[in-house]
């Protein structure tokens, strides 16, 4: 509500120059501009609003703000008066720098602020006093100037007993001087730094004094074998074990539980140490090499990779920290698509990579076995602006620079292949300037180290692990003071510690899992497993050098990102090659061209229809069954109408929308099949039976009736009918998706086209096809046959059949050929719908054409447009009527006269052939005489003359 009443008068219009005008009460007070290094918090107005006004309203109350380690001196909050100004205007605003409040409260002592109240501005002096059987360490006075403290911090240490009182407790070590990872050449003299400033401390356990007993492990667990054996067998008794490496920290942890000993590694990364069960009493300030993990998860998720992929020499570390890895994965959503894994020889691993189209790959490997990766990656051509390649971070900063005699890749080579990866390191000196629980900052630790090394610090093995193995007995000496209660006063007494005394081990041992402070490595802090927590650091190399891009605390799930990273491409790749799915659509050329041909064909066919019903009357439309041609007509516009759902889809319909389409196209072309086909195949069937049957059973089939033809047609149709609504009802036909191979697009794009094409199918789809194509095609068979067999008959019951045997030769043929070779092109959907389409509209037009157009042509050519009546009507007389009459009685009578004579004939045939069979009966009993000398035929001895006499009158009498 304020600001809609504020918008008017901030609208206002300005006077000359926009200046304030202190009696023009009613525009507000000017805005002010705001002190240097601050800002100005204007209430419910935002930026935009305030840039576009000059002046604020009475009563409004702004509000100062600083930036950085600043506070406000002067009035804060200002508020409009009346008159045009803004109160306190006499006594300016600024923005000063503070000093660090640390500096004021001291742990064990008082601090006196002197030249000003709270915050300490510049000029402010802080004075340090320590509480009784406490003294100062370090300066008593400190002064803020520019926002800085003109001396370190001091702290208040107890009164600690004299050396020569204090009771020593021993630590055993074992420092790799040589071997696979010599880091003891730094980590003993940081040790020893740190013993000489805990026992420095008066508020550390001020009764006891620590001492260590070490040796050469070589990091070798057979040599340390040796060396544990002496430190536990040898007096005086340790009261910890502080190994190196993670093969001889594996062997002294997984024995020292056997002795109630602690053990504290400063050097190990091996995620096996992380199991609590094998290693109860393990502790380490050095992560573990698992630690990398969650950065990496975290990674991932910033850019978006889903599907990373891994490649890893085959060593213990590796693959407990590649199993690690992939659980984390997993539990964020994130695949490994591709796992890899090698001894010695890389190239086949790395090939595989390349085949599998990996993008994002983590490398886990020994730097020796770096290079040898790299190379082959070079020669794979497995990085670029598509590759991410993610590695161990403790490499040398020129390891892939090194001459290296096991490759036959040359530095330029491998400068390319490495350009961009991301490495991933455990944050082992703290990055922030900051003082640690020993009064020192990080820097000042690397610089004192520095001094006491013999070496230069690259030439000196574990200079990076020093400030782990500084920080751990730091640890060790803080868990051993809250063990002895602070000084001796109360606990337990740490001299009275043996192996066997697991009261005292238990208290180290939850004294050291709670610890917690601030070292030169950083905080430290212990997880469940007893393996360090620490920030990692994130590195990518750039243009041949590494450049930091972030750091990640995974204790608090707190990402640093700094945004200095460059990527080849402009941007991070994907973690896949992106894969466009396009469908294939039919040519609508060829759509169109098909659709305007098979619309066509549907007015032919209606041409054709009305013509038929028009002639009805007509004898000779009749005399060609014109309901089956009707029929025939009828199915052939369903069978065009159904070319025009075949061609329908995704460009021109939704998703929802094709089953529809699907049981249209099905429902059309089987109905328009049955209907079209159905009726000729019936015309054709009856001729067949009717006219090429033997003669002694035509008689009965000489009368045709009508409604045996239409119960033929509407058994075909109603299988048809059956036939789908039963497949729709079980088994209904739906979208489904035929996937092509993947394309390379021509553009120098990482994506490919994955094509694909929409399809009509079911689930038994190949059962049904079976089906309805079996049944189909034993129909047109049979047609084929029927209309051979009838291609000689000539019959005015249906005087078009043989035009009909024309078309089913035509449907068939076309439908035989062209059902298989749409099968067998369905993947390619414009090849498919052309063989289909077109022997569908071929098959209508050629069928309307042979069976209307002669027809047509016929009453065009022989004007025999009318029917008898009307022929009647029209001439007056009854000529004609009379003569066609006649005509027809007279076919009648003759076909009744050929009956008889054929009977007639079939009857002399029997008698001459008894006549025959009793002569030569008779020749054999009686011996032959002479003729008769009146010229007929000789006699029997008793056989009467009139019997054997055949006169014309009774043969007459036979065909009468």
């Amino acid at each position: 509500m304020l600001l809609l009443l504020l918008v008017p008068l901030f609208l206002r219009p300005l006077g000359a120059g926009g200046a304030q005008t202190p009696n023009a009460t009613s525009e507000g007070c000017q805005i002010i501009h705001p002190p240097w290094e601050g800002g100005i918090r204007y209430r419910g107005l935002t930026r935009d609003q305030v840039k576009a006004i000059n002046f604020l309203p009475v009563d409004y109350e702004i509000e100062y703000v600083c930036r950085g380690e600043r506070e406000v001196v002067g009035p804060k909050v200002r508020k409009c008066l009346a008159n045009g100004s803004w109160t306190d205007m006499d006594t300016p605003s600024r923005c000063v720098r503070i000093c660090s409040k640390s500096y004021l409260t001291l742990e064990n002592g008082k601090v006196f602020l002197t030249g000003g109240d709270l915050p300490a501005l510049d000029g402010a002096r802080v004075d340090f006093r320590c509480d009784p059987d406490f003294h100062l360490v370090g300066s008593s006075r400190s002064i803020c100037s520019q926002g800085q403290w003109s001396t370190p911090k001091p702290h208040c240490q107890v009164n600690r007993t004299p050396h020569s009182e204090r009771r020593a407790v021993y630590i055993g070590a074992l420092f790799p001087m040589s071997g696979g990872w010599p880091g003891g050449q730094a980590c003993q003299p940081a040790v020893e730094m740190a013993l000489e400033d805990v026992n420095s401390r008066r508020d550390i356990l001020p009764d006891y004094e620590l001492k260590l007993i070490h040796h050469d492990s070589k990091c070798d667990p057979g040599q340390a074998t040796k060396y544990l054996y002496e430190l536990l067998y040898n007096d005086p008794i340790k009261i910890i074990l502080m190994p190196g490496c993670s093969s001889v920290s594996t062997l002294v942890a997984e024995a020292a539980r056997m002795w109630n000993l602690i053990v504290l590694s400063y050097g190990s990364s091996s995620p096996a140490l992380s199991n609590r069960q094998r290693f109860p009493t393990f502790f380490r300030t050095h992560p573990s090499a698992t630690l990398h993990n969650p950065t990496r998860v975290k990674l991932f998720e910033k850019w978006g990779w889903k599907k990373i992929a891994t490649i890893q020499q085959t060593t213990e570390v590796f693959t407990s920290t590649l199993d690690d890895l992939e659980e984390r994965v997993k539990e964020a959503g994130i695949e490994i698509t591709f796992r890899q894994s090698f001894f010695s020889d890389p190239a086949v691993p790395v090939k595989n990579l390349k085949r599998q189209d990996a993008r994002i790959i983590v490398g886990l490997f020994y730097e020796t076995e770096a290079r040898k990766v790299f190379c082959e990656v070079y020669k794979e051509r497995l990085f670029g602006k598509k590759y991410v390649w993610f590695l161990i971070g403790w490499y040398a900063d020129n390891w892939f620079k090194t001459y290296d005699p096991s490759i036959n890749c040359t530095v330029e080579e491998m400068t390319e292949a490495v350009e961009g990866h991301i490495t991933t390191e455990i944050v082992m000196l703290n990055p922030a300037n900051t003082r640690s629980i020993s009064n020192m900052t990080s820097q000042e630790f690397v610089e004192k180290l520095t001094k006491r090394l013999k070496r230069h610090p690259e030439e000196t093995g574990g200079f990076q692990e020093a400030p782990l193995a500084y920080d751990a007995i730091w640890a060790l000496a803080l868990a051993l003071n809250k063990t002895s209660g602070g000084g001796g006063r109360s606990g337990v007494r740490l001299e009275d510690f043996n192996y066997n005394n697991q009261t005292i081990t238990d208290q180290i041992y939850r004294a050291m899992n709670s610890s917690s402070f601030e070292g030169v490595s950083g905080h430290v802090v212990f997880d469940a497993s007893g393996s360090r927590m620490a920030w990692t650091l994130i590195e990518q190399l750039q243009g041949g050098s590494y450049k930091k891009i972030g750091y990640y605390d995974s204790t608090k799930d707190d990402l640093s990102w700094s945004k200095t990273d460059k990527w080849i491409g402009g941007s991070p790749p994907a973690d896949q090659t992106l894969v466009i799915k396009t469908f294939r659509f039919l040519s609508q050329k060829l759509f169109i061209s098909v659709s305007v041909l098979s619309s066509l064909g549907i007015v032919l066919a209606v041409v054709c229809l009305s013509f038929n019903i028009y002639n009805s009357h007509v004898r000779y439309i009749q005399n060609s069954q014109p309901n089956l041609n009707n029929l025939t007509a009828v199915g052939c516009s369903l069978a065009l109408a159904a070319v025009f759902p075949l061609g329908l889809d995704g460009y021109h319909i939704g998703r929802s929308q094709f089953p529809f389409v699907c049981q249209a196209r099905l429902w059309l072309l089987g109905l328009g099949f049955s209907l079209g086909y159905g009726s000729m195949f019936t015309k054709i069937w009856w001729v067949h039976t009717v006219f090429t049957k033997k003669e002694e059973k035509k008689e009965w089939r000489k009368t045709l009736e009508p409604w045996k033809l239409y119960a033929t047609v509407g058994l075909l149709v109603g299988m048809d009918i059956l036939t789908l609504a039963i497949w729709q009802i079980v088994d209904p036909l739906h979208r489904t998706i035929e996937t092509f191979a993947k394309e390379e697009p021509k553009e120098d794009i990482d994506v490919s086209i994955l094509p694909q094409l929409e399809h009509c199918s079911s689930k038994k789809m190949n059962t049904w096809l079976g089906i309805f194509y079996g049944y189909k095609g034993l129909l047109l068979l049979l047609g084929i046959f029927l209309a051979y067999e009838t291609k000689s008959v000539s019959t005015e019951k249906i005087n078009d059949h043989r035009a009909v045997g024309m078309a089913i030769y035509n449907v068939a043929v076309l439908c035989l050929i062209t059902a298989p070779v749409t099968m067998i092109l369905s993947s390619q959907q414009d090849a498919a719908f052309a063989f289909a389409s077109l022997a569908i509209v071929f098959s209508s037009y050629i069928t309307l054409v042979v069976l209307f157009v002669p027809k047509m042509r016929r009453l065009i050519t022989r004007g025999e447009w009318q029917s008898e009546a009307q022929d009647t009507m029209k001439t007056g007389s009854s000529t004609n009527n009379n003569e066609e009459e006649k005509s027809r009685l007279l076919e009648k009578e003759n076909r009744e006269l050929e009956k008889i004579i054929a009977e007639k004939e079939e009857r002399v045939s029997e008698l001459r052939h008894q006549l025959q069979s009793r002569q030569q009966l008779r020749s054999r009993r009686h011996p032959p005489t002479p003729p008769d000398p009146s010229g007929g035929l000789p006699r029997g001895p008793s056989e009467p003359p009139d019997r054997l006499s055949c006169d014309g009158s009774r043969v007459h009498l036979l065909y009468k």
